[in-house]
């Protein structure tokens, strides 16, 4: 059975965690203030960035792609792959 909790799953995308972190530094941002820019919890980025978790819902990563000015394909593993 599919329950509400395995939903959000099915959507999810990997995320090209080193590339997070990567814009996160040469913006000399803090997680703190990429959580509040983007409106996404320090824990989530922080799993993203430390490789603890891959994944991410589409509308986080469109999130944390605005607020690092950033197109959300440049932050997803598809496009890590393809350049």
């Amino acid at each position: 059975m599919l329950t509400a909790d395995k939903i959000g799953t099915t959507s999810d995308m990997e995320v090209n965690v080193g590339r997070v972190k990567e814009l996160r530094a040469e913006r000399v941002m803090s997680l703190r203030e990429l959580s509040e820019i983007a409106g996404v919890s320090k824990d989530t980025i922080w799993r993203l960035e430390s490789g603890t978790s891959t994944n991410a819902h589409p509308s986080t990563i469109r999130k944390l792609a605005k607020a690092l000015g950033v197109e959300p394909t440049e932050l997803t593993k598809r496009s890590a792959d393809a350049g």
